[in-house]
């Protein structure tokens, strides 16, 4: 059987990943000349219960990305406002070894490959059409094309095109395959009722730092500046898309960690008043190259699924990462996205797909999402093991912990164990 995985962020990576153990043929078609999409300016791993569920998925037999991270990691255990037990990995590095492992594995990589519109037969994928290049079949498609972009809604819905990693200018507009077979998207909402939310942080290079800040961020992993009382902006924090950041500590203080560039927890900060804090004087942005002014606009459109990530009304397309609901981060992708591609193989064998139990945290932050949905103000709310509401949730029914051999036997007792490495 083959393949096809559209977008190749850590979601799409995942997915292939998986479903190349379960035995199929994969594909990963990307738009730009880089795996991994926004986790190339990420880096934050393990923080709260991010470590939980990073080490379900080592449990589950899906642990190669993490495993990938760890080793990457520059700093570990690092504490930052609200956040504990981080480990922050050097970016730079990342990708170039994710790369290698895909290709290992014997899954074939196309670049520069934006796909455009589905061949759709009653309720089947039949081929995707990619812009300027061949039409490509498959048996079976995972969609992972996240929820950033295109200009034009970063333009309508944000501050205009600020030259994020995704570089739409140069790669062109990212596109809704399952909005093209038919299946309207659910866009997220700000607490204004806005559609979509500004990413959540930006880069400067290491080299615009002063010498202190930078002893201090190789030594900690951390630095926390106060920000002028002047320039403090409350009502910036509710048009992040990251929640557990929307906290007052990041409005009255930059917080900077270190991922091989410098990370600026804020989605988009004036040049002028960052550089009136000691330290900043020189500073300038490398993500979003505008980021004085704005950053890329997210959440724009997830697809309507089931918990085995089946997309509601297709029957052989699947979908992951920010494309499947309003998830953050490296490990929220990496969870969904092995489950789509692994059940993609066991759906197109005729198998039974795999609900991940709700005693485990990724299984229930997969329904949780789902059933917020149907809230008053389920569009409004982002789902994130690492902190605001649903790390709230994981602490209240237990499922947060550090313990490593609690989680693995907690995946053993549920026999899960190694699920996603064996060949259908």
């Amino acid at each position: 059987m083959k393949l096809i995985v559209i977008g190749g962020g850590w979601a799409g990576c995942a997915a292939a990943i998986a479903a190349r153990k379960a035995g199929a043929e994969v594909e990963i078609f990307e738009r730009t000349d880089m795996l991994l999409g926004v986790g190339n300016v990420g880096g934050i791993m393990r923080n709260n219960g991010r470590y939980t569920a990073a080490e379900e998925l080592i449990a589950l037999g899906a642990g190669e990305l993490i495993d990938i991270m760890d080793r990457n990691a520059i700093h570990k255990n690092v504490d930052f406002p609200q956040h504990k037990h981080a480990w922050l990995c050097d970016v730079s590095k990342v990708e170039p070894e994710v790369r290698k492992y895909i290709l290992s594995l014997g899954i074939k990589v196309n670049f520069t490959s934006r796909a455009i519109n589905v061949v759709k037969e009653d309720k089947k994928i039949k081929a995707i059409k990619f812009y300027g290049k061949d039409t490509v079949e498959g048996d079976v498609f995972v969609e992972s094309t996240g929820s950033t972009g295109s200009m034009d809604n970063c333009n309508k819905y944000g501050n205009g095109c600020v030259m994020c990693v995704l570089r739409c200018p140069t790669f062109g507009m990212r596109v809704s395959l399952s909005s093209k077979a038919g299946i309207s998207d659910i866009p997220g909402e700000r607490g204004d009722g806005t559609i979509g939310a500004f990413s959540g942080s930006c880069e400067i290079p290491r080299e615009s730092v002063s010498p202190e800040i930078l002893k201090e961020l190789e030594e900690k992993g951390s630095a926390v500046l106060k920000v002028p009382e002047e320039d403090i902006n409350m009502d910036k924090l509710n048009s992040k898309v990251c929640q557990q950041y929307a906290l007052k500590e990041f409005a009255e203080n930059i917080v900077l960690l270190d991922t091989g560039h410098i990370k600026v927890m804020t989605s988009y900060y004036p040049l002028e008043k960052l550089r009136k804090i000691k330290g900043l004087e020189n500073a300038r942005y490398i993500d979003p190259y505008s980021g004085g002014i704005g950053n890329s606009i997210r959440y724009l459109s997830s697809t309507p699924r089931g918990n085995d990530m089946k997309v509601n009304g297709l029957d052989n397309m699947f979908v992951a990462g920010e494309k499947a609901g309003f998830f953050i981060g490296h490990t929220e992708a990496m969870g969904t996205g092995t489950l789509a591609g692994h059940n993609a193989v066991r759906s197109h064998l005729g198998l039974e797909t795999i609900i991940l139990p709700r005693e485990t945290a990724i299984g229930d932050i997969i329904a949780y999402a789902n059933e917020r949905l149907n809230t008053e103000d389920g569009r409004k709310v982002r789902h994130t093991f690492s902190g605001a509401e649903y790390f709230e949730r994981m602490k209240k029914l237990g499922l947060y912990s550090i313990n490593n051999a609690e989680v693995k036997k907690k995946i053993e007792d549920l026999g899960l164990t190694d699920i996603f490495n064996k060949k259908l």
